[in-house]
């Protein structure tokens, strides 16, 4: 069931890495044989509240994110749901060998789940900002792709993790962001959804985006713009019904992601389009260049990815 976040809710910021620990923590207790493997930042990543709680169930890889991966891998042949932290610079990039080629090809239950994605990680700089995670994640055949908006969607996304067959991809970042939806919402694989409706733009966004997104259609709507914003919460499988059929509704799209605009939610919606329903876009993306050090507010602004850079974009494919 989908429930947004009340008032009080939304005044509420949580870092989406937060969720991490503390939902496989529950898991464990709900009987899922849920395992944890990190690469020496449990601390950052949240892991180790799990392995505090369950230490012959956490396993510490060490700087060795390979490994970490193949020790994921053996966990889940031993009939183990096996996640997997670490920086998703690291757990993503240093890893991808084995992660296509030990976990992604033999269909196995890794759910890799690193946290401190995209531009939030802030003053760490560009060579942390990890923003092709989405675009190499989701070009592994059979790996699903799950970018929760807040920290009830990634709950609710580590949940699904544990539940789908096969490797999983959970994006997670660091910063402190506020709620969108209450406590509880349940999500599924392959749904994106209409968080507002309207009718003459589409918004499609997804992980710290939708807040900015919403913001946007608020600033909008005031000015006359009716903008339909939609949450493509899984970008792989993509809801293609969903948001294509809000685009052909309304006619254009501003697609909103904090991640390279190649390869990721930009790449999937046009390709969608593309084969179902052609229509202008325009994206709230990185424009093909590294981050760089600064607080989460000011890198979103210098990158244009806040809710100003949103609407300037709206009117420009409006009008």
């Amino acid at each position: 069931m989908v429930r947004f976040a009340t008032p009080q809710e939304q005044a509420t910021r949580k870092a989406t890495r937060a969720a991490l620990g503390e939902t496989l923590i529950e898991l464990h207790e709900e009987g899922v044989p849920v395992v944890a493997v990190d690469a020496d930042l449990a601390g950052s990543t949240t892991l180790g509240k799990f392995g505090s709680a369950y230490p012959d169930r956490f396993f510490n890889a060490g700087i060795a994110e390979q490994n970490m991966m193949d020790v994921a891998a053996g966990l889940a042949l031993a009939g183990n749901v096996a996640f997997t932290g670490s920086f998703a610079v690291f757990g993503t990039g240093r890893a991808y060998d084995q992660i296509r080629n030990t976990v992604a090809y033999s269909g196995l239950d890794v759910k890799i789940c690193p946290t401190h994605a995209g531009v939030s990680v802030g003053p760490d700089g560009g060579s942390h900002q990890m923003l092709e995670d989405v675009a190499l994640m989701r070009v592994i055949p059979g790996v699903t792709v799950l970018v929760p908006a807040d920290y009830a969607a990634a709950k609710a996304a580590i949940r699904l993790a544990a539940e789908t067959p096969g490797p999983v991809y959970v994006r997670m970042g660091r910063a402190d962001v506020p709620m969108v939806y209450g406590a509880g919402v349940e999500l599924q694989v392959g749904r994106a959804y209409v968080l507002r409706e309207g009718t003459d733009v589409t918004i499609v966004a997804n992980g710290v985006e939708i807040r900015e997104a919403l913001i946007a259609a608020d600033r909008l709507a005031e000015e006359g713009v009716s903008a339909e914003v939609v949450d493509a919460f899984c970008v792989k499988p993509l809801d293609v019904d969903t948001i294509v059929g809000s685009i052909a509704k309304t006619g254009r799209a501003v697609v909103c992601e904090e991640h390279s605009v190649i390869g990721g939610l930009c790449s999937a919606v046009t390709e969608a389009l593309a084969e179902h329903h052609p229509a202008p876009c325009s994206f709230v993306a990185m424009r093909d260049c590294f981050g760089k050090s600064g607080s989460f507010e000011e890198l979103m602004e210098h990158f244009g990815l806040n809710s100003d850079a949103i609407v300037e974009h709206v009117k420009k494919i409006t009008a």
